[in-house]
């Protein structure tokens, strides 16, 4: 009898697609939502490979640290989004996980 449980990639999509607008999570936390706790940089390679014109919320994950990981053009955009998502920054360029993060 095959395994019928869904591929990690769709596990993945599944948990950003839940983020709500205004809300952050890290890589780690979709791992472990995701029922691979231990593959967070799984999570990084995942959401590489998204299509550019992809409507999940790529965005909306960071790193523990509640830093944006991405650098230039893509670091911008990602920043970009989220502050139209209503995510602001500390002047350290982090995002605050008590006001921010998700899941409460």
């Amino acid at each position: 009898m095959e395994d019928c449980e869904p591929s990690l990639p769709i596990r993945v999509y599944t948990v950003i697609a839940s983020i709500p607008e205004g809300k952050v999570t890290t890589y780690g936390t979709i791992a472990h939502l995701a029922g691979a706790p231990r593959n967070s940089r799984q999570v990084g390679t995942i959401l590489q490979r998204l299509p550019k014109d992809s409507k999940l919320p790529w965005f909306r994950v960071v790193n523990s640290q509640g830093k944006i990981s991405l650098t230039g053009p893509d670091y911008i955009r990602q920043k970009k989004a989220l502050l139209a998502d209503g995510v602001l920054f500390t002047r350290s360029d982090r995002i605050n996980f008590k006001i921010y993060g998700w899941p409460d």
